[in-house]
C-alpha cells in the first residue's frame, strides 16, 4: 500500500473516532454508524473496514477511560487495606460505566446481536488482567468471599449500568445497587465486641 494511502487511512480512523466518541455520549451503544460515516465524511464500508462489529467501535471509544481503569488498578495494588483498595477501584468503574456511555456495552459479553456471549469482550479481559492482583491480595487477606473473580464483578456492574441507564438519577441509583450487592461479596469486616 503506497504512504499517501496509508496516511489517508490513519486519518479516516481518527476522523471516525473522534465523531464516534461524540455520537457514543450522545446516543450510548446504539449510536447509529450510518451516522458516524455522514459525520466523518467518509462512506459505511469505510466505518466497517475500520471498525468491523459495533463491539470493535465501542471498544476504540473506551480505550482510554480503560486504561484509566488499569492504571488506577495498579496504583491500589498494594495498599495495606486491601478491601478497600478493591472497593475504590470497583466505585470507579461503576461511577465510569454509569457516566460514560457505550462503556458497559463494550464491557458486555454479548455480541450485541442477541446471540449471546459468543466472546469475551476485550476491554472486560483487559480490566480482568489488571485488576487481578488486586482481589487476589483482597483474598489473601480474607477481605473477598472465594471464589469471586473480577469477570463476576464486572458482569454484576455491567448489569447494574445497564439497568439504571433510564433511571432519572442513574449515578446514584447505580451506586446503591452497587453497596446492596457487594455487600455479600465484599462483606464489611466482623469485629469482636468488647469484653470478649
Amino acid at each position: 500500500m503506497p504512504d499517501h494511502q496509508r496516511a489517508d487511512a490513519r486519518r479516516n480512523y481518527a476522523r471516525i473516532l473522534a465523531v464516534a466518541e461524540r455520537e457514543v455520549a450522545a446516543h450510548g451503544a446504539g449510536a447509529s454508524l450510518e451516522q458516524i460515516a455522514r459525520t466523518a465524511g467518509v462512506g459505511s464500508a469505510t466505518v466497517r473496514r475500520h471498525f468491523p462489529t459495533r463491539r470493535a467501535l465501542l471498544e476504540a471509544v473506551s480505550h482510554a477511560r480503560i486504561e484509566a481503569l488499569c492504571e488506577r488498578a495498579r496504583d491500589l495494588t498494594g495498599r495495606a487495606d486491601t478491601r478497600a483498595a478493591l472497593l475504590a477501584w470497583l466505585d470507579e468503574l461503576v461511577a465510569y460505566s454509569v457516566s460514560v456511555r457505550g462503556l458497559a456495552e463494550a464491557l458486555s459479553y454479548d455480541d450485541g446481536a442477541g446471540a449471546g456471549p459468543v466472546r469475551q469482550s476485550s476491554c472486560a479481559a483487559v480490566l480482568e488482567e489488571a485488576a487481578g492482583p488486586l482481589l487476589r491480595e483482597a483474598e489473601q487477606a480474607g477481605a473477598v468471599v472465594a471464589g469471586v473473580t473480577i469477570a463476576d464483578l464486572i458482569d454484576l456492574i455491567v448489569g447494574i449500568t445497564l439497568a439504571t441507564e433510564h433511571h432519572p438519577d442513574p449515578a446514584t441509583r447505580a451506586d446503591r445497587l452497587f453497596r446492596l450487592a457487594v455487600s455479600g461479596v465484599i462483606p464489611e469486616p466482623t469485629h469482636p465486641s468488647p469484653g470478649r
